[in-house]
């Protein structure tokens, strides 16, 4: 395949990605919200209810690890299309059956997702897969513009799903149940579109040398215990601050109505996907790890700077600047990661870390309780920022010689 024709595929593969993250965040936003109000139209309590939701998530937590495990030898686009297709029939297969045990297998085997965002197997193996279609020197950029398409679509499913929920109508969350199905089999299609060199072995444009299917090499192993170990105090102090529970903080703390909170988180949203740009741009000049922690350290400040905040206008526009530099690290963290190792490693290393990241998340907000219990509001916010303050001190201690090629180029 001449040069010409092997970048023209990859710019497909690599606009390919971008459609399939798109349409599934999309139907992720949906499912979010209409999850709890198509259980509820069928009689179902709130145990119940959240029996289910938590069996779609048990779901796509064993897909994500299986994905991790044999994603490559299996195929990387098999298995996308696999997750895809499964995720879809899943959607299709909830909106026809009404027994609470069957919907508990759908809910399980279709990893339907009630967190809001996309958390799953395909984000594993997307990101495996991404800077394969790029260069080493646009691979942040490439990554920036994929997380600001999920966060468009968790923002489109979300006010689509909103949209329906204000009608209160069957019909309406029947239409939308349908159209989510649509969705799910869209990116299954996408996914199929997908070309061979996505697979495992194919090295990115410039070069580089694919490693052995579904392992780690010593080097790349050392590397990624060292990096998931700092990422799960992370995503530890993030699990301390979760939106529900920054939702609730402005409420108890200044009494905040339901109105100010979701325009507030809207437009910390907004800053979130805008900042993922401005990522990109910063990477470029300072590098990958003095971008992940120099946006990081003054977000954790302003975050306690939150706690302590004389009112509400004073906070909002504290937390406000925060989440314009918080979710900077995202982008410039998956680049990271993702150069750090072979081509043919990418998919465990990528599932490795997101696997440790998830435990962080699931493990914080019971702590977060333990600490409000024992009597402190802010307490959650003073931890989780200190956590990820540590995060950010030892990340730069440990990785700040260790530079992605890139950099070394330059």
């Amino acid at each position: 395949m001449s040069a010409t024709a092997g970048t023209t595929r990859a710019a497909r593969d690599r606009h390919l990605l971008y459609a399939g993250a798109l349409l599934r965040a999309t139907a992720t936003g949906m499912v979010a919200v209409l999850l709890g109000l198509s259980l509820a139209e069928r009689g179902l309590d709130g145990g119940r209810i959240g029996t289910i939701v938590g069996a779609g998530l048990a779901g796509a937590a064993l897909s994500a690890l299986l994905v991790t495990l044999w994603g490559d030898r299996i195929g990387r686009r098999t298995a996308l299309v696999a997750v895809a297709a499964l995720s879809a029939a899943g959607i299709a297969a909830f909106c026809l059956v009404s027994d609470e045990r069957l919907l508990l297998g759908v809910a399980f085997l279709g990893m339907l997702n009630g967190m809001g965002r996309d958390r799953g197997a395909a984000l594993i193996l997307e990101q495996a897969i991404l800077p394969g279609t790029t260069s080493d020197s646009r691979r942040t950029g490439a990554f920036a513009r994929y997380n600001v398409l999920q966060d468009a679509g968790h923002a489109l499913g979300g006010a689509l799903a909103g949209a329906a929920g204000t009608l209160h109508e069957h019909s309406a969350l029947s239409a939308l149940d349908s159209q989510r199905a649509l969705l799910g089999a869209g990116a299954a299609l996408v996914a199929l579109a997908l070309s061979r060199g996505t697979e495992h072995g194919a090295a990115p444009l410039g070069g580089g040398v694919a490693g052995a299917a579904g392992r780690l090499s010593p080097a790349s192993r050392r590397v990624i215990v060292r990096l998931s170990s700092l990422f799960f105090v992370d995503a530890l102090g993030g699990g301390f601050l979760t939106t529900a529970w920054l939702s609730w903080f402005f409420v108890e703390r200044f009494g905040a109505s339901p109105q100010t909170i979701g325009a507030l988180f809207f437009a910390a949203r907004t800053l979130n996907a805008l900042s993922h740009f401005g990522a990109a741009w910063l990477a470029r000049r300072i590098g990958l790890v003095n971008t992940m922690v120099f946006t990081h350290i003054p977000s954790s400040l302003l975050l306690v700077s939150v706690a302590i905040a004389p009112s509400f206008p004073v906070a909002a526009a504290l937390f406000l600047a925060r989440e314009g530099l918080v979710e900077m690290d995202v982008p410039t963290r998956q680049s990271y990661v993702m150069a750090l190792v072979r081509p043919g490693e990418r998919t465990v290393a990528s599932g490795i870390t997101h696997l440790v990241r998830l435990g962080g998340w699931a493990l914080g907000p019971l702590l977060a309780a333990w600490t409000v219990s024992a009597g402190t509001l802010v307490g959650p916010l003073v931890v989780g920022a200190a956590l990820k303050l540590a995060y950010d001190l030892l990340l730069w201690r440990g990785f700040r010689a260790v530079r992605p090629p890139e950099e070394r180029a330059a």
